[in-house]
């Protein structure tokens, strides 16, 4: 299973979430950003946030990925065993864009995470 939490080509310039996207309950992802393109002198901060229900999301990011200030791939693990309940996921970020030029940040990027397979444990 592979969704997408914030979609190919999406410009970001400033900041926003996206919309929730159903997930299998308890089961673990490998949480994948690209940034495509950018503009220098600027940072984005991008996390990972659940819910019971689609609407109501925990207080708290369940995972962010570290902040980024050029083109690349960033991954990380996000576990939904310690998470009990949650079945929506949706992202979140944030711009930040200083120095001379447009005030404005403009990333293009895009976050999707895929179903990891469960160990298989031998005894």
């Amino acid at each position: 299973m592979t969704a997408e939490l914030l979609p190919r080509g999406s410009v970001l310039s400033s900041n926003g979430e996206g919309s929730p996207v159903e997930v299998p309950a308890g089961r673990s992802f490998l949480c994948l950003m690209v940034i495509e393109a950018m503009i220098e002198q600027e940072s984005l901060d991008v996390s990972i946030w659940g819910s019971e229900d689609g609407s109501n999301f925990i207080a708290r990011p369940l995972v962010k990925f570290p902040q980024r200030f050029y083109s690349g791939r960033t991954q990380v693990v996000l576990d939904l065993a310690d998470f009990p309940g949650v079945k929506y996921l949706k992202a979140r970020w944030e711009v930040l864009r200083w120095g001379r030029g447009s005030p404005q940040a403009m990333f293009r990027a895009h976050v999707t995470v895929e179903e990891m397979a469960r160990p298989v444990s031998v005894q």
